[in-house]
């Protein structure tokens, strides 16, 4: 059976990630016939010897694991580790002595166990002394209705760890810290806080400049060293992400010159991209630079199965920058009329930022981002069918791109 995974981000109070829930599907439905998708998901982590590994979709974090009833009770997979694994039980389960037993039998077993989209119902009394975290719909938290207030408050008390559950804006976000929130699922990292006239630094500026030099299918060294040479921060980093030897295990690269020969015209847009990118996260949360960087190599690699030419990598480019109107808080429609890019890419970016559906081939790869990032199965399958690439093939590119991104990201610091 073939297994495929999506992830979502659980950040914390420094809107950094500390850990991923993971939601699965088989290979070829979006779900076991017949059965729900919960219960489909604990069958298919229960029976499935999953190649790619858990810690590689985690990046060594955390992993929350949704479980149905039947899964809990009679087929819990022992093998995942307890230090790495959170048990979610799931909101459409009935609270049964049976289950209770149960969840007191994995706790002994060192795992932790959280309650899912929790609904305030009397039934989830029964096991609030034996979960470590209760998962909270913003819309819950944010209602302002006493009983909700007093039970985020006993919650508390009792030690437990809560989780804000589709916290979408800043706003959204500092309201539930104040409550006590924790720990945080959403998409407010990539909802930019607008600034009014928010203006673009010396060192952005730069970016900018190679950015506009690179996004040229040929383009002139001389423009290029020159700029470099006038930003040594940019410099330095070039030179880190070429001497690293992820990439480079032949040739000790020691000066600027020799690092712009030695990459290549093709490669080195890819590194002014990354280098671009990283530069401009500024003091945004990390999280938001791994974003872009797992945009940016999946969209690579899916115009390469689509064959696309890559000269300039404008697909690569295209997602990395997918996330800047969140990392220098301007909407998108202003920072694409600094951007040399073409009016097909300008057009993906605005209109994926404005969740209008694409028109353009650029477009539906953004598309398919975010169908990952929102682990809609459904959308996946669908836009593989209109790019004509294998679904297997897109999955295993973004598991790709997750490692891909966790060495950048080294090589970023």
């Amino acid at each position: 059976m073939i297994t495929h995974i999506a992830r979502q981000a659980i950040y914390n109070i420094d809107a950094n990630v500390i850990a991923y829930e993971l939601l699965f599907r088989d290979g070829k439905e979006n779900c076991f016939p017949d059965i729900s998708p919960d219960e489909a998901t604990s069958n298919i982590l229960a029976n499935s010897h999953l190649s790619i590994g858990l810690e590689n979709i985690t990046t060594h974090k955390t992993a929350f694991i949704n479980f149905h009833k039947d899964t809990l009770i009679h087929h819990f997979p022992t093998t995942l580790d307890p230090k790495r694994t959170v048990i979610e039980i799931v909101e459409t389960v009935n609270v049964t002595d049976e289950l209770v037993k149960a969840c007191k039998h994995i706790k002994g077993m060192g795992y932790k166990l959280a309650l899912d989209d929790y609904d305030f119902s009397e039934q989830w009394k029964a096991l609030e002394s034996l979960v470590d975290y209760v998962k909270i719909e913003v819309d819950y938290v944010l209602s302002g209705k006493q009983f909700v207030l007093e039970k985020i408050k006993a919650f508390k008390q009792l030690g437990i760890t809560l989780i804000a559950e589709k916290v979408e804006t800043q706003r959204e976000f500092n309201a539930c810290r104040a409550l006590g929130f924790q720990l945080f699922q959403g998409y407010f990292l990539s909802k930019p806080e607008m600034i009014e006239h928010k203006s673009l630094d010396a060192a952005a500026s730069s970016v900018m400049e190679l950015i506009s030099i690179s996004s040229e299918p040929e383009f002139d060294f001389a423009k290029l060293n020159a700029v470099f040479e006038k930003d040594l921060g940019l410099s330095f980093k070039l030179m880190r992400f070429i001497n690293n030897p992820t990439f480079n295990k032949r040739e000790r690269i020691e000066s600027l010159e020799h690092a712009l020969k030695y990459l290549g015209s093709v490669e080195l847009k890819k590194f002014i991209a990354l280098l671009a990118i990283a530069n401009l996260r500024g003091s945004k949360p990390e999280a938001l630079l791994v974003m872009s960087l797992v945009r940016g190599q999946f969209c690579k690699i899916q115009a390469d199965l689509m064959s696309m030419a890559q000269n300039p990598p404008s697909s690569l480019i295209m997602g990395l920058f997918s996330f800047v109107d969140a990392l220098i808080d301007m909407p998108m429609e202003k920072v694409t009329q600094t951007l040399p890019f073409s009016d097909e890419i300008k057009s993906a970016l605005c209109s994926a930022s404005q969740d209008k559906t694409p028109s353009c081939v650029f477009g539906k790869q953004l598309l398919m981002c975010k169908a990952f990032e929102h682990a809609d199965f459904h959308k996946i399958a669908e836009l593989c069918k209109q790019l004509n690439m294998c679904e297997s093939d897109v999955f295993e590119a973004y598991y790709a791109s997750m490692l891909w991104a966790e060495e950048m990201r080294k090589c970023a610091q």
